[in-house]
């Protein structure tokens, strides 16, 4: 087993920035929205860009390596986590996602919970997440009447900050940012308002499923700090857990055979030595530990996230 790197898939978006230039090389057009770091999905799959398995499939290796990749605790039918980065030049549509009872009844599918980790932002930059002073009433009527914006709860955000985005919060992704998901493998979004650009809206199902009580909150999690690194638990879910660690220069780690982890790497170089090599690693990098990687130790001044399914 060994840490596992994968090409990056690029998606064309209306939207589309190609404000990628810190987190990914070669990029293929100036109109890219989407980068997907790791998926195992019908819109997109993982591509192997490393090791003896360069070339194959995600989902070649989760039917061949099994529980040695995923996990005694991960189910081996469907891989359960999408990773992708998203910059904004321009609005992103007002949507929301449904969860999983909704989705799979509807659209023969998994629902969607998702997390932001805003890896840069312009001054000023803000989103949408949550609704303020309505209800579905309200809310409906501010469709009908054009006149939805001043139901929509914007927030100013900065380099760092990460938001919990559970299925059926009404969110988007303003102009100016650069945002890292990770989410639940699906790609089901109701679109409410798209600010005229003419593509489908999804508004019945939209108002099903969102939630118009809940109150989103910044993620400020628990840091802890430690000789030579720092480690803050941002996030958890039933759907994953992220964790941020911030290395001096060394962070000695163990895979965990109940499940694979993810470590997307935000800033700093350095190098991933297990048993049998070493990896370099930089900034921008989405890494795929196996759940019987075993030890391996991290070098560097490095930040990353960590991700996995709790």
């Amino acid at each position: 087993m060994y840490p596992i790197t994968f090409e990056n898939l690029f998606y064309d978006k209306i939207w589309g920035g190609s404000d990628f230039e810190d987190f990914v090389e070669d990029m293929p057009s100036e109109n890219i929205g989407e980068v997907w770091n790791i998926t195992c999905h019908k819109h997109g799959m993982s591509i192997v860009k490393n090791g003896e398995h360069k070339g194959r499939t995600l989902l070649e290796l989760m039917k061949e390596l099994g529980i040695k990749l995923m996990g005694t605790k991960i189910p081996q039918d469907e891989f359960p986590l999408l990773i992708k980065i998203i910059s904004a030049k321009d609005k992103l549509s007002v949507q929301v996602h449904p969860d999983d009872d909704y989705a799979m009844k509807n659209e023969n599918s998994l629902g969607k919970t998702e997390a932001w980790y805003v890896l840069d932002a312009k001054e000023n930059s803000e989103i949408i997440i949550g609704t303020k002073d309505c209800n579905k009433e309200y809310f409906k009527l501010g469709i009908e009447n054009n006149d939805l914006e001043k139901y929509l709860n914007r927030v100013k955000i900065k380099k760092g900050d990460m938001y919990f985005i559970k299925s059926g919060l009404v969110h988007a992704i303003l102009e100016g940012n650069l945002i890292l998901e990770i989410e639940q493998n699906s790609d089901i979004t109701y679109r409410v308002f798209d600010y005229g650009r003419n593509r489908p809206l999804h508004i019945d199902k939209a108002l099903d499923v969102i939630d118009f009580n809940y109150k989103p909150e910044k993620c400020t999690g628990l840091t802890l700090n430690y000789e030579n690194y720092t480690k803050t638990n941002l996030c958890i879910c039933k759907y994953f857990a992220i964790e941020k660690y911030c290395v001096k220069d060394l962070l000695l780690d163990s895979s965990d055979e109940e499940r694979f982890h993810i470590l997307f790497l935000l800033d700093g170089t350095g190098t991933l030595e297990y048993d049998d090599g070493v990896l370099d690693i930089k900034k921008g990098d989405c890494i795929l530990v196996p759940a019987f990687l075993g030890k391996y130790k991290i070098k560097g001044r490095i930040d990353f996230l960590k991700t996995f399914v709790p």
